[in-house]
């Protein structure tokens, strides 16, 4: 007996130093008032998750950024290299040296989830897909997304690459405040290009009363990822699930949070704000699905030349002291989804079952 307890003892240690990144739930989640930022709800909502294609809400928020500045325009010509044409699907397949204008770029990122179109954004802005994810993180920390560091533009596997529920709503809430005129693309359900209609794959814009759109994401390491924005009856709410274990699980998981976040039926919650939120339980994020890779450390052919630049950016980034935390108005935009012309579709259409060589679509 004695002996067992030595033991016991003994691995106490090990086993506590382990509990972070193993006590969590099976999977993460929150939902807030756009309105005011409050949180009605949350799951494991500060620990570390592989975002998936939800990363392209940030290449997104970048584009808009650039936009709002007058550093690109809309229908700006743009030019695929050979490193976006060789990204793995879901893509629209464009082939080097085909163009697109920024505006089909981003209508192929949220209702295709597009990597080609993603890259292709990606180096137009920042001049490299490296550069540009060095910049994605410093504008998530700038934006009060602590626990998230970014190192592509796509959402591609990356043991680096990594979020939180709460910095992803944080992205989402900000996203919508601060590009109102850019905001209704995300209800697009299709668009049109070189002649082929491609409908959108988010089951949940297209069907959820009031949804506004938003993003959809998985990988075999985060497992179905999704961020949700919609509006009833004056209120406005975004919600965020990471690691469905199906399709279907997440779209349930977000139906429901809607449904009681809509109707006040949660229990009451200790009153709390996603801007203040303490972010320091990150722990180590779960491989959430038992298919494809441990997540690789490559995003390009010279990517341990930016290994350095990338670790050093995050260690001064990811420092708190080095941010002030902005203040946000409470008063919501809201805005009409008529100023974008896009053509939308009542229902989505069905999305055929992953194969091996789709195992990142989205």
């Amino acid at each position: 007996m004695k002996t067992v307890k030595s033991i016991l003892l003994i691995l106490m240690p090990v086993w506590l130093l382990l509990l972070p990144a193993s006590s969590y739930g099976r999977h993460a989640a929150i939902i807030i008032d756009a309105d005011n930022g409050s949180v009605l709800h949350e799951e494991n909502a500060t620990h570390s998750w592989f975002p998936a294609s939800l990363t392209k809400l940030m290449t997104l928020y970048m584009t808009f950024d650039a936009l709002q500045a007058g550093q690109i325009h809309l229908y700006d010509t743009l030019t695929t290299s050979n490193h976006a044409s060789r990204q793995p699907n879901s893509k629209l397949g464009l082939r080097q040296g085909e163009s697109l204008t920024v505006q089909e770029a981003i209508l192929a990122l949220i209702t295709r989830s597009a990597n080609d179109a993603s890259v292709v954004l990606a180096e137009h802005i920042g001049g490299t897909e490296e550069s540009f994810a060095v910049k994605m993180t410093t504008k998530a920390h700038n934006l009060g997304m602590y626990d998230t560091h970014f190192m592509n533009a796509t959402g591609l596997p990356h043991q680096w690459q990594v979020t939180t529920s709460r910095d992803m709503a944080i992205l989402a809430w900000k996203t919508q405040r601060n590009f109102p005129n850019y905001y209704p693309y995300f209800a697009a359900h299709s668009f049109n290009f070189k002649g082929r209609e491609l409908r959108g794959i988010n089951k949940f814009t297209a069907s959820y009363p009031g949804a506004e759109g938003m993003k959809t994401g998985f990988t075999c390491g985060s497992g179905y990822n999704l961020i949700s924005a919609a509006s009833q009856n004056g209120k406005h709410l975004i919600g965020v699930i990471l690691g469905g274990m199906t399709s279907a699980e997440r779209y349930q998981l977000m139906i429901s949070m809607m449904n009681n976040g809509f109707a006040n039926k949660f229990p009451p919650y200790p009153a709390k704000n996603i801007t203040t939120m303490v972010s320091n339980s990150a722990g180590t994020p779960p491989y959430q699905l038992g298919c494809g890779n441990i997540a690789p450390t490559a995003i390009g052919s010279n990517d341990n030349s930016n290994k350095k630049a990338h670790i050093n950016q995050s260690r001064h980034t990811s420092n708190r002291k080095n941010f002030k935390k902005t203040k946000v108005s409470s008063k919501s935009k809201v805005v009409s989804h008529k100023k974008v012309i896009i053509k939308s579709k009542k229902t989505a259409s069905k999305i055929k079952p992953k194969s091996s060589k789709t195992r990142y679509h989205r």
